[in-house]
């Protein structure tokens, strides 16, 4: 690629689940390192960290010249505020140098309470626009990371003036669905991915049903289990684009893990600098022993994931969803207790490797176990070990063990610490019967040193450059190494060893002094700013909007509730008009369909209509909006930040969807300052915790979805094109999703429908609709006036008998229990109180 940016050195940033990770990644070479802490973090099934250890923990990353960022990547509801605002506070105590959000108002809140710390935002932002990045930065964020389903292509357009810094993952588990955006874990089991307990529903095996018929797979079952992503050999493309941060995924994974992946990653990046400033050719520095080591250490298979763009013939190979490790070869011959291989294994194999026979059966009960002895193509393992009647010929055979190569790690990760040192210049001057003087001259003032020793006219062996330098120069289990040295000494003179040594030990001790009186200066420079406390910044932003909310008419007079239907189909929306629905949504696959809908509902009354957005827009993909325009709807339903900077711009009516993640006041009142006229509050919300922001901000602030099918999986990924053709994208796939309905079936039985949009974007629908009828009546006293009902595939008689059943819920004439009673006996949906029963 040709480019005119400079070359910058990124920042390396590894992860870490627990302290021997943390070691891990300084020993491998991470410039940075990111870790969690007891709540508010993506990974709480990880080690993670406490606060005691904060200060710890940064400490040792500052000896070591490696910087701390702390992921708080999680939403924040109400009742948590003050205890992140809190902990903002002790990241800024504790100088960490970044932080990691998610959510948008506490994003908006560290900016007052933690101003010396960076701000990025967490993929979980679903930032993948120039639009995006633009709102991001009008958050005062510092530093993006982008979603992972860009490609270096789209990287390419979000640099820019009036962008922000860009961080990527390079390496590690890739999520089906967009990052931000899946609510499987909570549909399914009310463990959210926005709070950090994802269930990893998307690792679990499926059947693909095609027009209500079985497809036989084979021994594809994991349809939504993501190969790993393996980027390595794009870090030079990835530096050109002016990327300033690579990203390694996992704070679940080992220490080995961590060390390997840092390393290989280490050196493919010193290697492509080195190359972009013509000190080596850009060949490639990674060998078949660091691809090894990647995908031994963990991998369900690696494979570039978006950054060539998709492939959907290889993002999904969809045989396990679990840790595999290198390809071994097929059985081609089984004995007692022993197979033969097809052919001599790629990879090296020794007694005491484990591995694993993958016979295309659930990975729950696969065979597998340690080689007991090896000759040549023969593994044979311990008696009784492996039942081999489960086993055939042909069955793949995978390396998921690796003792010697988990011994060389760990040893490699305790033999010590590297010792980042800084190079000093000295200056060394005197003449006979005067002191021997050495300066070192630093930014902050030169420290000089003098010996108490005169020097005397040397009769042999005087005080050259090579013996200065070699006396001077011994610095070992010094944070100091030599840089140059001027001799300035006039004459032949000579001082005893003894000296020398003496005054090299002074100069060590005047340099560490004063390296430490520098750093408390820049502690007491920070901790003597004018900080407000945490507790009384966050009451004032409260507070202000109590103030607003009593102040509020649609808050203090609760009127006639409104009712708001989204519709996805014609049939749909004409059963709606027949319904008299005054307040209409739709969110059709093809937006092209909008403008003669619109028209419709315009020839039959006065009814508003709204038209929704792609839940995700890409760089140079500005066209999914224009059929939006075009429709020239009342307004539109935003669902991605980069729709709502483009839409705000062009001063159209806008209501922000589920997909903002809008989970506390703070958040509602960043996004009401971007002028949208409501908010479809979080789907990650009880009905408790909607109260409570209740207490907090206008209910007029905000819509509540009291029926749907859960959004599940919003992903990248077509299961129409993986499973129903040979093509690699939208280009040559042929288009399966025009003719056919597929769903996913799912280890109980339960059937999801999948459906594409007009980015090729796929959904994954949860089969059973939710409801939350059973907590109208107590959203309605809190003063919350627009309920949203949403279809997925009903026909217009079920259509009007939903929306009949929630007007009369609306209207007092129907109690929640013969709701829910009428729509499972005609609908025949297994309607549960879903993700707003209290937990």
């Amino acid at each position: 690629m040709t480019t005119e940016r400079s070359i910058q050195r990124p920042e390396l940033l590894a992860p870490a689940g627990n302290w021997d990770c943390v070691r891990a990644a300084v020993v491998a070479g991470a410039d940075a390192v990111y870790f969690g802490l007891p709540v508010l973090n993506a990974r709480m099934r990880a080690d993670n960290f406490t606060l005691e250890d904060l200060p710890s923990i940064v400490e040792f990353l500052h000896e070591h010249e490696v910087r701390a960022h702390v992921t708080l990547n999680t939403l924040v509801f109400t009742e948590e505020l003050a205890e992140a605002a809190s902990m903002l506070r002790r990241l800024e105590e504790a100088r960490v140098d970044a932080v990691i959000i998610q959510d948008l108002g506490f994003a908006s809140l560290a900016r007052d309470i933690a101003p010396s710390v960076e701000l990025h935002a967490s993929t979980q932002m679903t930032i993948t626009s120039p639009e995006g990045v633009r709102f991001a930065r009008s958050l005062g964020v510092d530093r993006v990371v982008l979603a992972r389903e860009l490609s270096l292509r789209e990287i390419d357009k979000l640099t820019g003036d009036d962008m922000l810094p860009l961080e990527v993952f390079v390496h590690g588990a890739l999520c089906v669905a967009y990052s931000g955006q899946c609510l499987t874990s909570e549909s399914l089991g009310q463990r959210s991915a926005n709070r950090g307990e994802c269930a990893q529903a998307c690792r679990m095996p499926y059947d693909l049903i095609i027009d209500g018929e079985v497809r036989d797979l084979g021994d594809r079952k994991y349809l939504l289990s993501p190969q790993d992503l393996a980027a390595v050999d794009e870090v030079g493309e990835l530096i050109d684009r002016g990327v300033v941060c690579f990203k390694i995924e996992g704070r679940l994974k080992a220490p080995e893990y961590v060390a390997a992946v840092t390393r290989v990653y280490r050196k493919a990046i010193d290697a492509a600098l080195e190359a972009r400033a013509g000190a080596s050719e850009d060949s490639g520095a990674i060998d078949d022993v660091d691809r090894y080591e990647l995908e031994m250490t963990f991998s369900r298979g690696l494979f570039t994931g978006w950054v060539h763009g998709v492939d959907h013939q290889k993002l999904v190979h969809a045989r396990f969803g679990k840790k595999r490790g290198p390809f071994v070869g097929r059985v081609a011959r089984i004995e007692k207790d022993a197979i033969e291989l097809d052919r001599a294994a790629d990879c090296p194999l020794a007694p005491g490797d484990g591995v694993v026979f993958d016979t295309g059966e659930d990975t729950n009960r696969e065979q597998g176990g340690r080689i007991y002895e090896l000759s040549g193509r023969r593994l044979g393992f311990e008696r009784g070990r492996i039942d081999f009647s489960r086993v055939s010929p042909g069955d793949r055979v995978w390396k998921t063990s690796d003792p010697k190569l988990e011994r060389r790690l760990r040893k490699w990760i305790e033999g010590g610490l590297p010792t980042k040192r800084e190079p000093i210049d000295l200056v060394v001057s005197g003449v006979a019967s005067g002191a021997l003087a050495v300066e070192c001259r630093r930014e902050s003032g030169t420290i000089r040193v003098e010996s108490e020793v005169a020097l005397e006219v040397a009769e042999r062996r005087p005080l050259s450059s090579d013996v200065l330098e070699s006396k001077l120069g011994r610095l070992g289990g010094t944070r100091f190494e030599l840089g140059a040295l001027e001799n300035r000494v006039e004459g032949e003179v000579i001082l005893p060893v003894s000296e020398l040594n003496r005054l090299r030990r002074r100069l060590v001790a005047e340099l560490e002094s004063r390296r430490a009186s520098e750093a408390t200066a820049a502690v007491e420079d920070v901790d003597t700013r004018p900080l407000r406390d945490p507790v009384e910044v966050l009451t004032a932003r409260l507070d202000a909007l109590r103030a607003r909310r009593s102040e509020d008419t649609g808050a203090s007079t609760v009127g006639e509730a409104k009712l708001v239907v989204l519709v996805r189909t014609e049939e749909q929306l004409r059963a709606a008009i027949t319904s008299g629905v005054s307040d209409l949504i739709l969110d059709y696959e093809d937006p092209r369909r909008y403008r003669d809908s619109v028209r419709e509902v315009r020839a039959a009354g006065d009814a508003t209509v709204f038209v929704a957005t792609p839940r995700i827009q890409k760089a140079g993909e500005h066209g999914l909006f224009r059929p939006v325009e075009l429709s020239e709807p009342d307004g539109v339903l935003v669902r991605n930040l980069g729709g709502s900077h483009y839409f705000r711009e062009r001063g159209w009516r806008r209501l922000g969807d589920f997909s903002l993640n809008v989970a506390n006041p703070l958040s509602a009142d960043v996004l009401l300052g971007e002028g949208f006229e409501r908010i479809t509050l979080s789907y990650d919300l009880d009905a408790q915790q909607v109260l409570t922001l209740f207490e907090i901000a206008p209910p007029g602030w905000f819509e509540l979805t009291i029926h749907q099918h859960m959004p599940m999986f919003h992903m990248e990924h077509c299961v129409f094109a993986a499973f129903l053709s040979s093509g690699k994208d939208h280009t040559d796939c042929g288009r399966p999703c025009d003719v056919h309905k597929i769903h996913v079936r799912d280890r109980v039985g339960v059937d999801h429908p999948v459906a594409a949009d007009v980015g090729c974007r796929n959904t994954v629908f949860n089969a059973q609709a939710q409801s939350g009828a059973s907590y109208f009546g107590a959203f309605r006293r809190a003063g919350l006036g627009a309920f949203r009902v949403e279809l997925l595939d009903e026909d217009g008689d079920t259509t009007r008998e939903v929306i009949e059943s929630y007007r009369e819920l609306l209207a007092g004439s129907i109690e929640p229990a013969q709701l829910l009673a009428r729509l499972r006996v005609h609908e025949q949906l297994g309607v549960t109180g879903g993700t707003l029963n209290v937990r």
